[in-house]
């Protein structure tokens, strides 16, 4: 699907640098919502950092994911990607 997630990297801050199948790009803050849920397990960085891909979605390994099209509606874009 055009919005598939194909790229994804672990920034700081608890920021992810994501590309989308459609060619978007940008930078997603995970932070505000590192207090819910499954997600708390997200604050440990070297965790954080394991961040991928399964069938499009953002995931972590202990099967937190975070849906493309959440990604898109929140993310800002970027015309390259940051250093």
């Amino acid at each position: 699907m055009y919005w598939d997630v194909k790229t994804v990297e672990p920034k700081p801050d608890y920021k992810i640098y994501v590309e989308i199948e459609d060619g978007r790009k940008g930078i997603s803050d995970m932070s505000p919502y590192l207090d819910h849920g499954v997600f708390r397990e997200l604050k440990n960085v070297s965790y954080f950092n394991q961040v991928g891909i399964v069938f499009g979605a953002v995931t972590w390994p202990n099967e937190q994911d975070i849906a493309p099209e959440t990604l898109v509606s929140e993310m800002q874009p970027v015309h390259a990607e940051p250093a």
